[in-house]
């Protein structure tokens, strides 16, 4: 019985992190429309908006490891890149344009912590994900 609650509320939590990421950055796209290259920053938030609610809604429908693989790598890649844009001048690069923003708001901290719960959760999904193929790989060898 542990093992479901676990997962469950690992997937809870994924969704939730997911979902307020895809929030947060869908809200934030259109004051970011001005920094632009080939592509706005208010773009690629509203793409990083789509991938966090595509992922949310994989993870606690479709739950296989491809879809925790994704929320993982969603989740994983735009904490990333805060952290990186925070801290380091990338500068223009090719059709991203010049994100680098050094400071921190409240929007960007509600971002953080969700994609690392997000993270954390998922970490928790993928083991989970593969000793079920296992033991389904298990079940079908024994037959």
């Amino acid at each position: 019985m542990a093992k479901p609650v676990l997962e469950w509320t690992a997937r809870v939590l994924a969704a939730a992190g997911l979902a307020v990421d895809a929030y947060v950055h869908a809200d934030l796209a259109p004051q970011y429309d001005v920094v632009k290259a080939t592509v706005s920053q208010g773009d690629l938030f509203r793409i990083e908006a789509a991938l966090s609610a595509l992922a949310a809604l994989l993870v606690l429908v479709w739950r296989r490891l491809p879809a925790d693989l994704f929320g993982w790598l969603v989740a994983a890649g735009g904490f990333a890149l805060i952290v990186i844009y925070r801290y380091v001048d990338v500068g223009k690069f090719g059709p991203v344009p010049d994100m680098y923003e050094p400071v921190w708001y409240t929007e960007k901290w509600v971002a953080v912590v969700a994609q690392l719960v997000t993270v954390a959760a998922c970490s928790v999904l993928i083991p989970l994900d593969l000793l079920a193929i296992r033991a389904r790989r298990h079940r079908r060898t024994v037959r």
